[in-house]
């Protein structure tokens, strides 16, 4: 079996179970566990305090993967201008996700704003991560739809040309 295959397989194992641990973790939080500790800051503050390891792992996990994939995708040849649009647009909406996230689970001053109105930037959050999956299925269902008709030209060519012989 091809290494870089393996290797691709893994990669797309990794963006994608890392991102589904994360937003279900934030989606449970937001709507489970915050709403039955609104009152009790100092057990929130204990659970950020856990949280934040997988928040910080899970955007380095993330941002590797994610790195790996396009340098994967461009490589083969497989982007076009839409590609670029959608991708960076993805790319764009994830650092402002990665940027909420941090500020929810961290202990600066200057982001206690955040943390004071969790439940509403867990929200935003939860948003940007559904519209980043709803991005990264069109691209992907795009490539494949490309690929089968580069590979319908290929064999139409390639019989046509048989066919002249």
């Amino acid at each position: 079996m091809d290494p870089m295959f393996v290797l691709s397989l893994v990669s797309r194992w990794i963006h994608v179970g890392t991102a589904v641990v994360l937003l279900g973790g934030l989606f449970a939080l937001r709507f489970v566990v915050h709403p039955v500790l609104a009152g009790r800051p100092d057990d929130l503050a204990a659970i950020r305090g856990r949280w934040k390891k997988y928040v910080h792992g899970g955007i380095a996990l993330l941002l590797l993967s994610g790195a790996f994939n396009y340098w994967r995708a461009i490589a083969a040849g497989r982007v076009d201008g839409i590609y670029h649009a959608m991708v960076d647009t993805k790319i764009l909406l994830a650092m402002g996700s990665f940027f909420l996230s941090s500020a929810l689970v961290g202990r600066s001053a200057g982001t206690q704003k955040f943390r004071d109105a969790a439940p509403k930037w867990a929200g935003v959050v939860l948003l940007l991560g559904a519209v980043i999956i709803a991005l990264s299925g069109v691209v992907k269902v795009r490539d494949n739809a490309k690929q089968a008709e580069l590979a319908k030209t290929a064999t139409g060519s390639a019989g046509a040309a048989a066919a002249e012989k």
